[in-house]
């Protein structure tokens, strides 16, 4: 099958040992913390964190080629299939710094294997399933389940690292995990319709299952069990609790409460987006007052699960949120708005229209592969800024009688920004959160990313409302050059990205 092919691309050792720097000296040292002297980052201990990455970004584009064949099958209106969609979304941007948090607290490898679990629970339940909520809580559980990768991985390569006294890993493994993470969403559009075309509807979820189970083989292999839990029963800086303290004490360490709050407010907001351009203004409102009361609680928290003063008083991180979801929001524009126009408007099939953002998934897997090894920050993201600024002012001269190659031409440009873009912000990331805190800030990273992916598709929604034509796509591209206007000023202007915080 396509899809496992794709898995395998990224088991590949060949693949994966051009992504890490050269090995050093042959040595018959014995290794150290469990690692072999000289090779930290082999081919082996980063495979299932790759592979692992990799699913969450697929399946939330991999559905859309099934939603009109999952009605029909199912006897639903395509409009409730719709569901479908917001329901990773949902469970992802939630589930993303919940599960660097628990990761944190009960050791990241713990709950990679726990997210690959759910994976294949959801895979099964989706591809078996013969009713809509069926597939909904098998979304919710892939969503789930798939969130857990990305966030434990950055930990376990941090701690990686560590062990092995390095300040910071190999720009390579970072940008392996970028392509895997980030990179490989557009693959979903073209892989779904041959799956959906050559094997049916429930391919698209039983396609999990294999590729789940290869991490998990990989990890239980190759990744060395994490020694004990880690979580602060009184402050951050006791980050090596005792297995015996009581269900009271882990939910201190955890924030179920704070947990609780952020996934309430969010599934406010993000509901209140998803129905735009329907305004459901009591949603808005229950997300404010919810916001609120977060806040509140957070600031009294003894472990907070979103370290508030943290985020104010450290400005180089949240500006690398901010840039993330800003950056990501342009290109989903393109995924989202463009590929409507083209099927629409130009009368592209999904397939077709799929296979257009090709290029952009390969040249941001390029990109990152290449920009990453140097392990730099300003210029790469400078680059995301302008990048976006061109690709969206590239959208303005998109139209029914133009050439369809210049589609193609945007997503080379957008290709460019979302590699720089990942490779930039991620080393950012690693550099300005702090070290006990990686889990939960590599989620909240996603998150923001998810923000502006919503927003994007609620931009299209708003504009497209009554039909798809070339008026709206050229507001849309407004709208986006506005976006990269101020992405550019505020990146240009941000004195952290001058100087980089000492190893």
């Amino acid at each position: 099958m396509r899809r496992s092919r794709t898995a395998a691309h990224f088991c590949d050792h060949h693949v994966l040992e051009m992504l890490m720097p050269a090995p050093g000296p042959t040595t018959n040292a014995p290794p150290v913390n469990g690692i072999p002297p000289g090779r930290p980052f082999s081919w082996r201990f980063v495979t299932p964190l790759f592979v692992g990455s990799a699913l969450n970004p697929i399946n939330s584009s991999l559905i859309a080629t099934a939603l009109v064949p999952i009605a029909h099958g199912l006897g639903v209106s395509i409009g409730r299939t719709a569901a479908l969609v917001t329901a990773l979304y949902l469970a992802s941007a939630i589930a993303q710094p919940t599960a660097g948090k628990a990761a944190e607290v009960f050791g990241p490898r713990r709950v990679f294997l726990a997210g690959i679990g759910l994976v294949i629970v959801g895979g099964l339940m989706g591809g078996a399933a013969h009713s809509l909520p069926t597939l909904l809580i098998s979304r919710v559980l892939l969503g789930l389940g798939t969130s857990c990768a990305y966030p434990t991985a950055m930990l376990l390569i941090r701690r990686r690292a560590e062990d092995a006294g390095l300040d910071k890993p190999p720009g390579g493994v970072l940008g392996g995990l970028q392509i895997a993470g980030i990179a490989t969403a557009s693959l979903g559009l073209p892989l779904g319709g041959v799956l959906v075309a050559v094997l049916g509807w429930r391919s698209v979820f039983f396609i999990n299952v294999p590729v789940a189970l290869v991490a998990l083989v990989t990890t239980l292999a190759w990744v060395p069990p994490d020694s004990r839990p880690d979580s602060p029963p009184d402050s951050p800086s006791d980050s090596r609790p005792d297995r015996s303290r009581r269900a009271r004490d882990v939910a201190a360490g955890l924030d179920v409460i704070g947990i609780a709050g952020f996934a309430a407010a969010m599934i406010a907001l993000l509901l209140f987006l998803f129905a735009l351009p329907d305004a459901r203004w009591y949603l808005l409102a229950i997300s404010a007052v919810l916001w609120i009361a977060l806040v509140l609680w957070e600031l009294r928290a003894r472990t907070p699960f979103l370290d508030l003063r943290l985020l104010a008083g450290n400005r180089a991180l949240t500006s690398t949120y901010l840039r993330y979801g800003l950056v990501l929001f342009c290109a989903y524009v393109v995924l989202y708005g463009v590929t409507q126009w083209a099927q629409s408007v130009r009368g592209l099939s999904e397939t077709e229209a799929g296979l257009l953002l090709l290029p952009m998934t390969l040249v941001s897997g390029l990109v990152i592969s290449l920009v990453s090894r140097r392990n730099r920050v300003r210029g790469p993201v400078v680059a995301a800024a302008l990048a976006c600024l061109i690709g969206s002012a590239g959208v303005l001269l998109l139209s029914a009688s133009g050439w369809i190659g210049w589609v193609v031409v945007v997503t080379l440009v957008f290709g460019v920004a979302m590699g720089t873009s990942g490779a930039g912000n991620q080393i950012a990331l690693y550099d300005h959160a702090p070290a006990e805190q990686l889990g939960t800030a590599s989620g909240l990273l996603r998150t923001f990313g998810y923000l502006g992916s919503i927003a994007a598709s609620a931009t299209t929604g708003i504009v497209f409302r009554i039909r798809v034509s070339d008026p709206g796509m050229h507001l849309i591209a407004w709208i986006m050059v506005g976006v990269g206007v101020v992405l550019v000023l505020t990146t240009l202007a941000d004195r952290t990205l001058r100087t980089r915080p000492a190893p």
